[in-house]
């Protein structure tokens, strides 16, 4: 899966739902005061790239050698000491993350002070089959209630959730993981009523979180 991620990693870059977004300016906002962050999963590297022009030392992480990260890890084992930053932040990526409670586990214990969590919320099973027809790298988005759980028993206490509209040009979207014409013909049913004129609209949930 690796190499098959390392190969859309110019797509996700240049991707302007990735690149910016209401959602991005409040991870940077929720950052100031931190001087070191490691981004889990960094992708395109947006998440980074912000935070560096805020003035943080980021580490960027990721298991996809070809999204150029500064280690190369998937988030369930990162290669780092307990407390080895004030922030940590995981930018729309934990959907495809094969252990979540790990993960989770791995985030809070590598952090300082502070986690940041922002991924696709969960609507239903519908919008599950069609996420994993789209890209088969799709493991299961979450519930708020999921999510709270999670970073509970990681040991972090919750100090904001929000959530964040996101839309998608479709065809891009689609085009973005190579779905075939059968394939984006039944995302497109599964997704009809997140489907407004040509774009794909979903929500990201945005949570921040401290150690206790």
């Amino acid at each position: 899966m690796t190499d098959l991620w390392s190969g859309r990693a110019e797509l996700y870059r240049n991707a302007p739902e990735q690149r910016e977004g209401e959602d991005l300016d409040r991870i940077v906002e929720w950052a100031r005061g931190a001087k070191t962050a490691l981004d889990v999963a960094t992708g395109g590297g947006h998440v980074a790239r912000r935070l560096r022009e805020a003035g943080i030392e980021v580490v960027s992480a990721d298991p996809a050698p070809g999204m150029k990260p500064d280690v190369i890890c998937p988030a369930e084992h990162l290669p780092f000491a307990d407390s080895s930053f004030d922030l940590v932040v995981t930018r729309i990526a934990p959907h495809h993350f094969s252990d979540i409670a790990l993960a989770v586990a791995e985030m809070a214990r590598v952090a300082r002070e502070q986690l940041i969590v922002e991924d696709t919320l969960y609507v239903s099973e519908a919008v599950e089959e069609a996420e994993r027809l789209r890209d088969p790298t799709h493991v299961s988005s979450y519930s708020e209630h999921e999510w709270r759980s999670f970073l509970e028993a990681a040991g972090l206490e919750i100090e904001a959730v929000e959530l964040h509209e996101k839309r998608h040009p479709l065809e891009e979207w689609l085009a973005r993981t190579d779905t075939n014409e059968q394939d984006s013909a039944r995302v497109r049913e599964l997704l009809a009523h997140q489907i407004a004129g040509d774009e794909f609209v979903d929500h990201k949930l945005l949570l921040r979180a401290r150690k206790r």
